[in-house]
């Protein structure tokens, strides 16, 4: 437990030596990229961006709250397409870990761990015990212990996640999560933030008329 956490903070600290501006919770890219995690419709008339972390609380709230039944009615029904963007914010070892061990999973598993830290965030967040939450969920996926700690040990793709992050900020402006971009509009103007379903559906409909 000591060598990993040990190995997280050396991936906290390559963070920093990357330059990362990391926000705390609190542009314009639309098209998909393969670096990218999406459900839904490829094809629809709207792209519904999210820039989240997997170690902010209001993202947790809204996966678990308002999520469920975007899903149902945008995602499944194929009017638009969701693209899921990573983003990290304190503290930063939870974010980048819970990302790389979802990457791990592949991609038919990744929404489905990502809604597992979600949803185990208060209790992470009050026991302090990262490690152990992490794990569970990473073995829950069909990893074993020492595929988890080379997951989340890996320099070469906390490098590439670094990356991605450096990109939303210089491309996107996204400074703070979670960020919605409906076809390259910010949902709920220049303060963004979680939004409810009833912003979405107005957010969403505009976004279809003007397509039409």
């Amino acid at each position: 437990m000591r060598s990993l956490t040990r190995r997280l903070l050396t991936a906290v600290a390559l963070t920093a030596s990357l330059g990362v501006a990391l926000a705390a919770c609190g542009g314009k890219t639309e098209t998909a990229s393969a670096d990218d995690m999406s459900l839904g419709n490829p094809n629809a008339k709207v792209t519904v961006v999210e820039y989240a972390s997997a170690s902010c609380i209001h993202c947790g709230r809204w996966n678990n709250e308002v999520f469920p039944d975007f899903k149902k009615k945008y995602i499944d029904t194929g009017r638009v397409n969701y693209v899921y963007r990573e983003f990290l914010t304190e503290p930063v070892q939870v974010a980048s870990a819970s990302f790389l061990m979802a990457r791990c999973a592949g991609k038919d598993k990744y929404f489905s761990v990502l809604d597992s830290v979600y949803r185990a965030q208060e209790e992470m967040f009050t026991t302090g015990d990262y490690r152990g939450v992490l794990l569970r969920v990473a073995q829950s996926a069909g990893m074993d212990e020492a595929q988890f700690t080379a997951c989340v040990t890996d320099e070469k793709a906390l490098k590439a996640l670094n990356a991605r992050v450096e990109k939303y900020q210089a491309d996107a402006k996204i400074t703070g999560t979670p960020t919605f971009i409906i076809n390259g509009k910010k949902a709920g103007g220049e303060d963004g933030g979680e939004q409810s379903m009833a912003q979405l559906d107005a957010a969403i409909a505009a976004a279809e008329a003007a397509a039409k």
